[in-house]
């Protein structure tokens, strides 16, 4: 049934925006060139990696030397405004078509992560990670790891339709409002280091 849902809100999602999703990328090409999307392999259920896909929000800026800047001087306007909305995630529905993403599950986070988990904490691969969760709607990047990686245990303990429903609900509602979108100026939180 979840694959269901998924397959069934996936298909309506990207029909419906599908419009603002060509503006975007028309918007990107022009602001900051090739390539529009973002892609970066993740761990997906029990840990196949697979690319998830974004709208790119950053540029190619480098230092003197040659190097590539922090991700915080590289955030552009364009690239503020899709994270603080998080329409720079509405790619991800092609992910959730595909059957690597569900729309409600653990975000995916880095491969390089994978060997700092503990054993409880790798219990998190145990579904299949989501476009918003459990953690999303409590707190997101304003939260520590430790707490988040709890809360996506939690989900994974009590996981049901029902509580699919309530997260879809409840993130409309705190996109709406930008809640918990960050606690920092970059949008993003801190590298896990683990325990």
């Amino acid at each position: 049934m979840k694959r269901g849902i998924d397959l069934l809100g996936s298909s309506i999602l990207i029909l419906a925006f599908s419009p603002i999703m060509l503006i975007i990328a028309i918007i990107i090409r022009i602001s900051m060139g090739s390539p529009i999307l973002f892609k970066q392999t993740r761990p997906g259920l029990y840990e196949k990696p697979f690319y998830i896909y974004k709208f790119r929000t950053m540029n190619e800026i480098k230092d003197e030397s040659g190097n590539i800047l922090p991700g915080g001087l590289r955030l552009t306007k364009v690239g503020i405004f899709l994270r603080k909305y998080s329409i720079d995630e509405l790619p991800q529905l092609f992910n959730v078509f595909r059957g690597e993403l569900s729309l409600v599950g653990p975000r995916p986070l880095l491969m390089e992560y994978l060997p700092l988990y503990t054993e409880e904490q790798a219990r998190r691969h145990k579904v299949k990670p989501g476009i918003t969760g459990w953690a999303q709607i409590n707190g997101r990047n304003s939260i520590e790891w430790d707490e988040k990686f709890k809360l996506d245990i939690w989900y994974v303990n009590n996981q049901s339709l029902f509580l699919d429903l309530k997260i879809l609900a409840i993130t409309i509602l705190r996109v709406l409002k930008r809640d918990g979108i960050s606690a920092r100026e970059h949008y993003s939180m801190d590298r896990y280091k683990g325990m």
